[in-house]
């Protein structure tokens, strides 16, 4: 089996543990790891001040979300790269896990209870439909 482990993070404390996770078992099996962050719209402003224009992307901040979470995670040996994918959260990790070949993606098990798990969690969605191995993080 190669390829990158692949997570998935929202900015949430219960995506963080999952990661964190992910971090020790990549290190674990040698692989290298990857951080993806989803984004549902191609909403963008565009904000001024003076003559400064600044535009601002739901892309952006989904990036900054992941590249956040990689610098949190990054241990000596370690590889680790982060992206943003556009799309329902489950789809976009899905998506990026097959783009980059990956062996594996950690998820956190957040909305497999109660409501959640009536309506679908993004790891139900993720173990039904990946195209590798999945682990689920209990991080509730």
């Amino acid at each position: 089996m190669t390829g990158p482990i692949v997570v998935g993070v929202d900015g949430s404390e219960t995506a963080r543990r999952a990661a964190e996770e992910a971090r020790d078992l990549a290190v674990a099996l040698g692989a290298p790891l990857h951080i993806v962050s989803a984004f549902e719209t191609d909403r963008t402003e565009v904000l001024g001040s003076g003559s400064d224009t600044w535009i601002v992307s739901d892309a952006d901040s989904t990036v900054k979300t992941a590249k956040t979470v990689a610098a949190d995670l990054e241990t000596p040996g370690l590889t680790v790269t982060y992206g943003a994918a556009r799309g329902r959260p489950a789809e976009a990790i899905i998506a990026e896990a097959e783009r980059v070949g990956a062996r594996m993606i950690v998820v956190g098990n957040r909305g497999m209870r109660g409501l959640g798990r009536l309506l679908g969690s993004v790891a139900n969605s993720v173990a039904h439909s990946a195209p590798c191995d999945v682990l689920i993080v209990k991080t509730a």
